[in-house]
């Protein structure tokens, strides 16, 4: 049996890498795919894999990724060999939410954990990385009204309050799926 591909989408500042650092860390046979990312492995907070783009153009022609796209102008993948994992049930991986029909397609056993959060706790968090100026964080706070997933594979839980009941809402969501 193939684990389940679990796809985190939500907006900037929702907390998506670090809920699913939390998850893997409760349940260990929940693991997270390691995306590659055309930037410096670790920018931005994320335990990513950094390539340049030839190294990604390789990894394209040699068939390696089961997923990837481009976005913010840079480019992700997700590789083929991170969601095979002895042991494992649920293969996290962080996704945008521009790719989810993508997604659907590209694995068999798929759902989406849709993160939200209030804007005062997103605007909160995105003014703490200390990454965007005040317009852009406004432009990124407009977009995550917009961008809500849908589906019947979608399953949302807010994570404005303790990352421990966000974890314990998560999880139980997952396990509502017989994940």
């Amino acid at each position: 049996m193939s684990a389940k591909v679990v796809g985190v989408v939500g907006p900037s500042g929702v907390g998506k890498d670090t809920v699913m650092e939390a998850m893997v860390a409760v349940r260990p046979d929940v693991v997270l795919a390691r995306r590659v990312i055309t930037r410096a492995a670790g920018a931005g907070g994320e335990k990513s894999i950094g390539a340049t783009e030839a190294e990604f153009d390789a990894l394209v022609a040699e068939d390696a990724f089961a997923l990837w796209w481009a976005a913010h102008g840079l480019r992700y993948g997700v590789p083929k060999s991170a969601l095979v994992t002895p042991g494992a049930n649920v293969v996290l991986v962080n996704l945008s939410r521009g790719v989810l029909d993508q997604a659907r397609s590209a694995f068999g056993d798929f759902a989406v954990l849709s993160l939200t959060a209030g804007t005062d706790t997103l605007a909160a968090r995105l003014a703490a990385r200390g990454r965007e100026t005040a317009t852009e964080i406004a432009a990124r706070l407009k977009r995550a009204e917009s961008m809500r997933p849908v589906g019947e594979d979608v399953l949302e839980v807010a994570n404005d309050g303790p990352l421990s009941d966000t974890v314990a809402r998560a999880l139980a969501a997952l396990q509502a799926e017989n994940v």
